[in-house]
C-alpha cells in the first residue's frame, strides 16, 4: 500500500489531543529515565555481592515504569499498590533471597512479550496490526501477501522471545554462586559464572533481538520495496502512530 493512498497524519494519536503536551512529553521523559536507570540499578545490585537494596531498588524501578501513568494520573488504586510494594521490597532488600525476583526479571519479560505476541495469533497478528496502523486501513484491506508475512514474523518473534525467556530462567536458575539454585542451598548440576548469566541477560539478549530485526528489515525490504526510504524512515513512521495506537494495539 502506498503512501499516497494514506489518511492524513492529523488522525494520529487523536486521543492524547486532550492532555496538556508538557504532560506527555513529561511522562515519556520520565519513563525513558526509569527505563535507562533500570539496568544501572541491575549492574549495582548484582556487582556488590547482591546487594539487596540495590535489588529492591532496581525492583521499584520497574514497578514504576508498571504504574507511571496511573500514578501520574493520580489514581488512588495506583498510589495504593505502590505504597503496598514499597513495603514489601523495603522488607525483602534485608531478606538473603533479594536478588531472587531480580534473577526472574529477564525471563519475566521476555516471557510477556512472547505472549503478546503469540496471543494476536488467535485473531489479528500483532505485527499485522502495526502494518495496518502505519498505512491506516483497516487490517482487512492489507495485501493476503502481507497478512501472510506478518503473521509468520508475529510467529517468529514470539518464538524468538520464548526461546530468549527459557534461556534466561536457565540460566539463573544454574548461575554460581548467586543462581536460584544456590541461594536454596541447591547444588548447581552446571555451573555457570554469575557473570555470564549476567552477559546474556543483559548484551546477548538486545544484540540477538536487535540481529534479528535487521536482518528481516532487509528482508522485508527486498519482498515488499517502496514501503519505506530506509530504515530511519520506518522508525519514524512507527513513531508517528502516538501513545494511544500502542496502548491499544496489543488487546
Amino acid at each position: 500500500m502506498s503512501s499516497s493512498t494514506r489518511p492524513p497524519d492529523s488522525d494520529v494519536g487523536v486521543g492524547a489531543v486532550a492532555t496538556p503536551g508538557f504532560r506527555i512529553h513529561g511522562a515519556g521523559l520520565l519513563r525513558l529515565a526509569l527505563v535507562v536507570a533500570y539496568p544501572l540499578l541491575s549492574h549495582l545490585a548484582g556487582s556488590h555481592r547482591g546487594d539487596g537494596r540495590f535489588a529492591a531498588l532496581a525492583l521499584a524501578d520497574i514497578v514504576l515504569i508498571l504504574l507511571l501513568r496511573p500514578l501520574l494520573e493520580l489514581r488512588a488504586s495506583a498510589w495504593a499498590l505502590l505504597a503496598v510494594v514499597l513495603a514489601g521490597l523495603a522488607w525483602l532488600a534485608g531478606s538473603p533471597l533479594a536478588m531472587a525476583p531480580l534473577l526472574l526479571v529477564p525471563a519475566a519479560i521476555l516471557a510477556a512479550v512472547a505472549w503478546t505476541f503469540a496471543r494476536t495469533l488467535r485473531s489479528v497478528p500483532l505485527i499485522t496490526r502495526m502494518v495496518a496502523g502505519l498505512d491506516r486501513i483497516p487490517a482487512a484491506e492489507l495485501s493476503p501477501e502481507l497478512v501472510r508475512y506478518t503473521r509468520n514474523l508475529t510467529g517468529s518473534w514470539a518464538l524468538l522471545l520464548a526461546l530468549l525467556a527459557l534461556a534466561n530462567l536457565l540460566l539463573a536458575l544454574l548461575a554460581v554462586p548467586g543462581g536460584l539454585l544456590a541461594m536454596f542451598g541447591v547444588a548447581s548440576p552446571l555451573p555457570v559464572e554469575q557473570a555470564r548469566w549476567s552477559w546474556f541477560a543483559g548484551a546477548c539478549n538486545v544484540g540477538l533481538m536487535v540481529g534479528f530485526f535487521l536482518v528481516e528489515f532487509a528482508i522485508r525490504q527486498r519482498r515488499f520495496p517502496g514501503r519505506y526510504t530506509s530504515l530511519l524512515d520506518f522508525l519514524r513512521q512507527m513513531a508517528r502512530l502516538g501513545p494511544e495506537f500502542w496502548r491499544g494495539v496489543a488487546h
